[in-house]
């Protein structure tokens, strides 16, 4: 799993079957200190996730194993909305403290 932050969203009106009913996000990759790695990211949200929150995606068949995207045509899902995270025993980044903008 990848961390990212939800940056769009993607809008198409033709899609194949399976895939009408889910919700398609634009991520923008993080590294493990919260900056932006420049690399974007189109992933299907199985979770609710919304604009600017950070989240949790997994890639390849992974991504095919929540009861929303079993069977779809995916390569990329967002898997949960971060909290917070540390790294070696430091928080490096919260939500809670997270200014909004």
């Amino acid at each position: 799993m990848q961390l990212a932050r939800v940056v769009g969203t993607v809008v198409s009106t033709v899609k194949e079957p399976r895939m009408r009913e889910l919700k398609l996000q634009v991520l923008r990759l993080l590294d493990e200190n919260g900056r932006a790695t420049g690399a974007y990211q189109v992933a299907v949200d199985a979770v609710g996730a919304g604009q600017g929150d950070v989240v949790l995606f997994a890639g390849g068949s992974s991504a095919r194993q929540t009861g929303l995207t079993d069977g779809k045509p995916t390569d990329a899902t967002i898997m949960a909305i971060v909290d917070s995270w540390d790294v070696h025993g430091k928080v490096v980044w919260s939500a809670a403290a997270e200014t909004p903008s």
